[in-house]
């Protein structure tokens, strides 16, 4: 769907344009399969000749939301400062990175399958 240069061409933060390749292509992994289970389909050839520029704009948002919250764990963790006995530092500035919302690139490919961003689940009777 999307390389690795495509990731570090679209983003404008440091962090993933100076991330090694093979670990992009790793967030790009996770990005196209949140997208896969969300639409129910991995936009095959014979039902889209090309992947629709809705789809990749979601992949490459997810890439980079992945690549900067690979790249940081403070980001991760939500960390402002830590003290290590009595060294102390700022991890980040206490702004916690969120998951790019993509309902609206991708909601006109969703099929029956596809989470459509809701959560389901089974129940049954004991």
């Amino acid at each position: 769907m999307i390389t690795p240069q495509q990731v570090m061409d679209y983003s404008e933060f440091d962090v993933v344009k100076k991330r090694a390749q093979e670990k992009l292509a790793h967030d790009i992994i996770q990005a196209k399969s949140d997208i896969y289970q969300y639409v129910g389909h991995r936009f095959s050839p014979d039902q889209y000749p090309t992947v629709p520029e809705e789809a990749i704009l979601a992949c490459l948002r997810l890439a980079e939301f992945y690549a900067l919250i690979n790249s940081d764990e403070s980001a991760v963790k939500g960390y402002k400062s830590e003290r290590i006995g009595d060294y102390s530092y700022t991890l980040n500035d206490g702004n916690v990175v969120h998951k790019p919302m993509l309902a609206s690139l991708l909601a006109g490919f969703v099929k029956p399958g596809g989470t459509g961003g809701q959560v389901r689940f089974k129940m049954r009777s004991v």
